[in-house]
């Protein structure tokens, strides 16, 4: 039996390379083959990152529960995949000159003995620190009416528990626990820093719609996602998305606090169009200093997450990535200076 590896050291091996990784598996979905064949793309996960791979028609599931091991049949054996430990034995293969993960042997494995919990991704910036800048965040609004209806939304509507362990995505960035609290912060304070820039450029900015906008602008993230105990998409957040579930959250909150309707619009139309564009999910276009600069922050931060996932996943031989349809371009290691 080979060392168990986790799945970034898996990603560091060379083509041809047999392997052996355990994590949770996030995502299982069965395929069909063009001859009819069954086949299954499975994404696994663990604290160092997500593994996506094949599992062809004549690879074999097995039952390891209570020290047993027999075959079963993945479709028909009453176990559910998503948010279970297994442990996969595969080979790293080429497909279309791409590296292709198959997962020849899949184990699902005693859940008392390997808890999922043990393989949950966090966020690896220090959660107090985090908890610590959102509140102070808070405090730095003057606006006295705007600052209380930041608070009540987090505190007084119970949002606070929920929203700092909750992912900002099911993958490309920021998924995994407290990951829609770091996201958060990092908009704030990217926010921050561009409107204290601006201003100095004789740019009118109100800093405090900004922290406000940056605070809330992905509050629909807590109904468009789950985790259990990995990131996965809810049926509300499949079908009306969490831009959309955010600002009727956003808009119910300030009729109950009875919000002032000139601030309700502007801190409503940051959150509406902090996407951008509108095929990015937002229905309109930023049209205020406030909004662009917090669209600008939240790209910037998607951007770079994104690119430090994807380089993590390179083997030590790359330095450039695959063509990358979501952000159209390949993305480069860069130099050490």
């Amino acid at each position: 039996m080979k060392k168990i590896l986790n799945i970034r050291e898996v990603r560091q091996l060379p083509k041809n390379s047999d392997f052996n990784v355990m994590g949770i598996v996030s995502k299982l979905t069965r395929r069909k083959d063009r001859n009819d064949n069954p086949f299954w793309e499975m994404t696994i996960s663990d604290s160092s990152g997500d593994l996506e791979g094949k599992v062809w028609a004549a690879s074999t599931w097995r039952n390891t529960q209570g020290g047993d091991n027999f075959p079963i049949d993945p479709d028909n054996c009453g176990l559910k995949f998503e948010g279970s430990t297994v442990e996969i034995i595969g080979k790293i293969a080429e497909y279309r000159e791409q590296i292709q993960y198959n997962f020849n042997d899949i184990y699902y494995l005693d859940q008392n003995e390997n808890p999922p919990h043990l393989f949950v991704r966090h966020s690896p910036v220090k959660n107090d620190f985090l908890e610590d800048t959102f509140i102070n965040l808070i405090a730095e609004i003057s606006h006295e009416e705007l600052r209380n209806f930041v608070e009540a939304v987090f505190f007084k509507h119970g949002l606070w528990e929920k929203f700092k362990t909750w992912p900002a995505a099911i993958s490309l960035h920021h998924a995994y626990t407290g990951g829609l609290l770091e996201h958060s912060v990092s908009v704030a304070l990217g926010a921050k820093d561009l409107a204290k820039h601006y201003k100095d450029f004789a740019i009118p900015v109100n800093m405090d719609l900004i922290i406000a906008g940056a605070l809330l602008h992905d509050i629909g993230k807590l109904e468009a996602y789950s985790i259990s105990p990995v990131p996965q998409m809810t049926l509300p957040g499949n079908v009306i998305e969490h831009i959309t579930l955010g600002y009727c959250k956003f808009m119910k909150l300030a009729e109950v606090e009875k919000l002032d309707e000139k601030i309700t619009l502007a801190l409503g139309h940051i959150m509406v169009s902090h996407h951008g564009r509108r095929e990015f999910g937002s229905p309109v276009l930023p049209e205020t200093p406030e909004a662009m600069i917090v669209n600008a922050a939240d790209d910037l931060d998607f951007r770079l997450s994104y690119w430090k996932l994807q380089i993590e996943a390179l083997n030590n031989q790359s330095d450039v990535t695959d063509y990358l349809p979501l952000i159209e371009r390949r993305l480069w290691r860069g130099i050490n200076l």
